[in-house]
């Protein structure tokens, strides 16, 4: 008996060490002051605004693939900054939302909140492929979201970057993931992030041919108001998918990050029907 106990808590004392992630110094390139480091061998940051101490509230942006986030996101982060919210990232890869991706994405929120003093609910920022990734891990934690912006956020696998290329990402065959697409594609589990109460807000063109707004942004948005969830798309007339700057420079996306960083109400509340 003593023995088996004994190996039940080496066995126990290993996975607890195996579960704690390995941070190392990073080089990645940031357009703003912060820490670059990797966590697992994955690039990450951090930007911190001035005097943060405790239960610090973020942005957490995605993706962070390379040369993201770029200086097109400075004016957006200065404002984040000056209300005393960070912002913090990792790169995952092409991950597409897959199981993996999401599982190094609770493994930086874990390290932020319990190491790092970052509050547990952060405003997620997705800006393209990055809705994939943040909207997977949202639907899988929703307790910890304090809301969800996106710009031309990716919604569906489906639309982009379609089954056949997301496959290996989520190690199976197109045929097998297009017969599971239910079970990973994030439109299709709204249900959890609405019945928390977390609010979306999104911008997108109306032309954009690479992320089109009716399988993705106002597809969400037709889904999330039939669970209650309180979302809200604004529709830019004439752009696409393009480094537009009113993008990055949009004061209603600005307010709505700030305020659910915050945990703050919303100055207007995002239509919970249509």
């Amino acid at each position: 008996m003593l023995i088996r106990s004994l190996l039940v808590w080496l066995l126990i004392g290993a996975a607890t060490t195996a579960a704690e992630p390995v941070v190392t110094p990073g080089t990645k390139a940031l357009p703003l002051p912060g820490e670059a480091f990797q966590l697992d061998g994955h690039d990450a940051f951090v930007i911190l605004p001035p005097n943060a101490k405790s239960d610090i509230p973020w942005v957490w942006y995605a993706p962070t693939l390379r040369g993201l986030p770029a200086s097109s996101e400075i004016w957006m982060f200065e404002r984040f900054l000056a209300k005393g919210i960070a912002i913090a990232g990792i790169d995952v890869g092409e991950s597409f939302g897959s199981p993996q991706g999401v599982e190094l994405y609770q493994r930086l929120y874990d390290h932020l909140v319990n190491q790092r003093q970052f509050g547990k609910k952060p405003c997620l920022l997705a800006r393209s492929r990055g809705g994939l990734m943040l909207y997977s891990w949202a639907v899988d934690h929703p307790q910890s979201v304090g809301g969800v912006a996106g710009i031309y956020p990716v919604c569906s696998i489906a639309s982009y970057p379609g089954v056949a290329r997301a496959a290996g990402a989520y190690g199976l065959a197109a045929d097998q993931l297009q017969a599971e697409l239910a079970k990973y594609n994030p439109i299709d589990r709204l249900k959890p992030l609405a019945e928390a109460g977390v609010p979306v807000f999104h911008i997108q063109g109306d032309i954009d041919k690479v992320v089109p707004l009716e399988a993705n942004s106002a597809e969400l948005a037709k889904r999330y108001r039939s669970f209650g969830g309180a979302v809200e798309i604004e529709v830019i007339a004439g752009q696409g998918h393009n480094m537009w700057e009113g993008w990055f420079t949009s004061q209603k996306l600005a307010d709505f990050v700030i305020a659910r960083a915050l945990g703050q109400p919303l100055k207007s509340e995002p239509q919970t029907s249509d």
